[in-house]
């Protein structure tokens, strides 16, 4: 297993050659315009060996560095910084709220997303650079405060992007080069809220920088259990920072690093009124009462990140070699004595994972009508996990024989994951080009696997207003290590935590064959329409749920999984005004457990192997519009924004006539929500411009379910926010 020195020892020796690389060539790309399919065009043009502004060399090799990995064939739907500022809380909102507006993008419970019918796996990459998965928890380590502007690529994906492939969430960062200056914001209202911030950003010679960071206090950490405007014991404190650094080295390469942290604390939110959880014999787990309103579990999350980026244009050649390192934490604290009362079991978790990698990413123009991109990715995580659970020891009818007793339990799992790829982009006419390639993975944990992928996108520009896409792509998905549950199954033998399935096989690798197609038109130049349509044929179909006492996922996988469904979008943007919507059909399902199958229930297991389920995260029917409007005056600018989000419900149990249940064969009621909000700003005569923002989420107050409690991998019902206000004042010097 190779260690973190002797990767770091790698990355340096693969610098060297790149550094002592000659002046040479930028090229250029079409900016996108979201929803969008891309289809850069390289120009070839040199730059001056003399030196150029410092300005002009950023903004040349930011350009080239789209070239090296486009979204050739995909779908791209790009929100930049105007557009999350016209959102819900702007750069206030949690990250996921932001991408909750973005196509085929379901809202689920504990700031969990699914995109296309897929639960999680999406990757995130900041300018270009992968960052390694952490812990899956509360909060919301990426601050939409540092986005200068993000994509969405998701379909067909070009051989540049593996591992996480349900879609890519590419950030680019603000820099100090281009957003210098300062801003400073209190954000206050409903549920104790409490959000002060800044960020800052300038440049000294050839050196950049830009930082942010803020601190968020609320009563309404996790969703509320209940349909109470005010949860129960849900308090959160959260901190988050970014960094980023860069210098130009000359003026066709540069240097830049990046980093962030992210630190919270959360109250798990109580359900006042539960009954005393009872042995099969029907007597307490624990004698006498205990009210549920006062129950005291707790969870703490870390996750810390780094990457140093070089990146290098010369000639026809643009590459960046990146080297990233990430750690992520999560412990869930019980209730002791709570805990026991109610679930006959109280357990500690403390889940870790060091992440250390290598990224490489070229393109060359060979000529007018061929470019070849290739690069590789070599990524080892290590996840240790320490575990205390406090169980009864139960006879063969699972009854209590005596008093609480204490099993710990530590393990390590680690894992290597390689990728390598090459591809050409091929200009067949004006109007029709293809990019082909293909991808070689290689997994090494519990299981060691591999698969070479093709890939193919064809993209034709009808004419200047409609473009059709139509590509294939062949899919490996390792697990998520951090997911993985590696605790001993056999340990809890004879106690109140044992499974009533004992089997426990490893989980694998998901194979897929992804088909997709679309168009997109533009029926005026401000106003752009788009659709598209998506297969997935599935083996080890991959998913994660909440199971037992805890809200840590674990992974599993389904013998088999089919998800398909189709994509509706539009936009227009003319001036000061502005506006989208969105709305997606998804069906996704699988059959039969074939891995971690103590995780469930016998009965359960049983109806799955012999039947297709709907997974718990598909949600048939999902949409999103807005419309903002911003207007200049003599007092300053003024914005006001009115957003909506709605969707026809995630999967919960369906209880059959005569007993028994279908899992996840019945879905939670339809809900939709509606936002708004009012910004002015003022300039003083000494340059300072102040911001005063109000804004209202969910206007009308309706209480809506996202889950019931019910439901594969669900262990707890979750009702979305109620009524919030709040206000925000920011100077920006």
């Amino acid at each position: 297993m190779p260690s973190s020195a002797k990767i770091t020892a790698l990355w340096l020796v693969a610098l060297i050659p790149f550094a002592q690389a000659q002046p040479g060539a930028t090229g250029t790309v079409a900016s996108p315009i979201a929803p969008s399919l891309q289809n850069p065009t390289p120009d070839g043009s040199t730059a001056p060996s003399a030196d150029l502004g410092n300005i002009t060399v950023i903004g040349q090799l930011e350009e080239a560095r789209s070239e090296i990995v486009p979204s050739l064939g995909a779908t791209a739907y790009t929100v930049d910084k105007e557009q999350i500022d016209a959102e819900p809380q702007g750069a206030n909102a949690p990250f996921n709220q932001i991408l909750l507006r973005t196509p085929g993008m379901a809202q689920d419970s504990l700031g969990q997303l699914h995109l296309r019918g897929e639960h999680a796996n999406l990757q995130y990459r900041i300018n270009d650079v992968l960052l390694p998965e952490g812990i899956t928890g509360f909060g919301q380590e990426l601050d939409p405060r540092f986005v200068d502007s993000l994509q969405l690529i998701t379909g067909s994906l070009p051989a540049q992007y593996g591992f996480r492939t349900a879609g890519i969430v590419d950030i680019q960062t603000k820099s100090g080069a281009f957003a210098q200056g300062g801003e400073a914001s209190l954000e206050v209202g409903s549920y104790d809220t409490w959000r002060p911030s800044f960020e800052y950003g300038g440049a000294d010679g050839k050196f950049n920088y830009y930082f942010d960071g803020s601190f968020d206090q609320n009563d309404i950490g996790i969703e509320n259990p209940t349909p109470s405007s005010m949860p129960i014991h849900d308090r959160t404190n959260q901190i988050r920072g970014f960094t980023y650094l860069s210098y130009i080295l000359s003026d066709t390469s540069q240097l830049s690093a990046m980093a962030g942290t992210s630190y919270g604390n959360f109250q798990i939110p109580d359900s006042p009124g539960l009954p005393a959880g009872l042995a099969p014999n029907g007597t307490q787990w624990v004698p006498g009462s205990f009210n549920s309103a006062t129950l005291d579990e707790n969870q703490t999350e870390q996750n810390d990140y780094g990457i140093l980026a070089y990146q290098k244009s010369t000639g026809n050649l643009n590459l960046q070699l990146a080297a990233f390192g990430r750690y992520s934490s999560v412990r869930f604290s019980p209730d002791p004595v709570g805990d026991l009362f109610f679930d006959g079991v109280a357990g500690s978790v403390d889940r870790r994972i060091y992440s250390t990698g290598l990224q490489n990413d070229l393109s060359y123009r060979l000529n007018d009508t061929h470019t070849l991109r290739a690069g590789w990715t070599v990524l080892e995580e290590v996840a240790p996990t320490d575990s205390t659970t406090t169980v009864f020891p139960t006879d063969g009818a699972g009854n209590p024989t005596g008093p609480a007793e204490t099993i710990s339990q530590s393990n390590t799992i680690d894992a290597q994951f390689y990728g390598l790829y090459l591809q050409d982009e091929w200009k067949v006419t004006p109007k029709l080009t293809i990019n082909y390639g293909f991808r070689a993975d290689f997994y090494a944990s519990t299981v060691r696997e591999g698969q070479i992928s093709p890939r193919i996108n064809l993209i034709y520009k009808v004419d200047q207003a409609t473009t059709l896409h139509a590509g294939y792509a062949r899919y490996f998905t390792p697990p998520p290590l951090e997911s993985v549950n590696g605790a001993s199954v056999a340990a809890f033998t004879g106690t109140s935590n044992a499974p009533e399935v004992t089997t426990n096989d490893p989980v694998r690798s998901e194979r897929s064959h992804y088909f997709d197609a679309g168009i997109t038109h533009k029926l005026t130049p401000a106003w752009q329409v788009g659709l598209d349509g998506y297969f997935k044929i599935a083996k080890n179909q991959l998913d994660d749920g909440f199971f037992g006492q805890t809200l840590i996922p674990s992974a599993f996988n389904y013998a088999n999984g089919r998800i398909y469904g189709i994509e509706l979008t539009t936009n227009y943007t003319n001036g000061g005004f502005s506006t989208y919507a969105n709305a997606a059909y998804s069906v996704a399902r699988g059959e039969t457990i074939t891995s971690a199958q103590f995780l469930f229930g016998a009965d359960s297991l049983s109806y799955i192997q012999n039947n297709w389920v709907n997974l718990d995260h598909d949600q048939t029917v999902t949409a999103s519009a807005g419309v903002a409007y911003t207007w200049k005056h003599e007092m300053g600018n003024t914005r006001i924004f009115l957003d909506a989000l709605a969707g026809s419900g995630l999967r919960k149990d369906e209880e059959v006539s005569g007993g028994g249940t279908i899992p996840n064969g019945a879905r939670v009621p339809t809900y939709w929500t509606l936002n708004a909000g009012i910004e002015q700003g003022f300039k003083t005569d000494s340059g300072l411009l102040f911001k005063a923002r109000l804004e209202g989420t969910n206007l009308l107050d309706k209480v809506y379910q996202l889950r019931n409690g019910s439901g594969i991998g669900v262990n707890a019902p979750q009702y979305g926010m109620r009524l919030g206000i709040f206000g925000t004042l920011s100077c920006s010097f």
